[in-house]
């Protein structure tokens, strides 16, 4: 058998080709909210928490900070937030906290996200902030390429101190998500993405340097 044929694919593609289909995963994400098992298994759920770790960080700061919510944590996780809805909720209907409940089962893993957050350093907060959204993103762009299907949630739950307390995040340092994840239920619906020419422009300069002359 010659080397060529027995060569795998990805030996067989060229610089160019690799860079372009590694794009075309990038550009094929979508949230996706309707999950099953499996969920990701150790070995790839490392390389999805390796890939957070490589988020652009001003100061080498280092401020991500993730909790994994699975398997019988899960249920118990679920009743922290209800009662985090009854203290700001006087009286919820009873339907709404079995919602909460099931709708975490339901999850075969959770990752909270959290800001370690810096307050009295030379690199603004937003920064931080900014360093964890992005951790965030390269996660679910690593998730999708392994895939898997992923969804960031936010809401009233992520904004609670109760909640950010019980996983360990006192203020300042804070939540800034749950990434919900597993596998997708059948081919996820298509989305429609928006123009690019509705988010871009170029600044030249011509103009300020007229408005300057005149």
């Amino acid at each position: 058998m010659s080397a060529i044929s027995s060569a795998s694919p990805s030996a067989l593609r060229s610089p160019d080709s690799q860079r372009r289909a590694a794009l075309e995963v990038l550009l094929s994400r979508q949230s996706v909210s309707a999950l099953q098992e499996p969920a990701p298994d150790d070995s790839d759920l490392a390389l999805i928490l390796e890939a957070g770790l490589r988020a652009p960080d001003h100061g080498r700061l280092r401020p991500w900070r993730f909790v994994l919510i699975r398997g019988a944590a899960r249920a118990a996780f679920a009743e922290v937030l209800v009662d985090a809805l009854r203290n700001r909720e006087p009286d919820p209907p009873e339907a709404l906290l079995e919602r909460q409940r099931l709708k975490l089962q339901s999850v075969p893993l959770l990752i909270a996200i959290g800001a370690k957050i810096e307050p009295d350093g030379h690199i603004p907060k937003i920064e931080q902030l900014l360093s964890v959204g992005a951790s965030a993103m390269n996660m679910l762009n690593a998730i999708h390429a392994l895939g898997y299907g992923g969804i960031w949630v936010t809401g009233a739950n992520v904004y609670d101190r109760r909640v950010n307390q019980a996983l360990g995040l006192s203020w300042p340092d804070r939540l800034a998500g749950f990434l919900f994840v597993g596998t997708p239920q059948g081919a996820p619906r298509p989305v429609r993405r928006p123009a690019l020419s509705e988010h871009l422009s170029e600044w030249t300069g011509i103009k300020e340097v007229a408005r300057e002359r005149d």
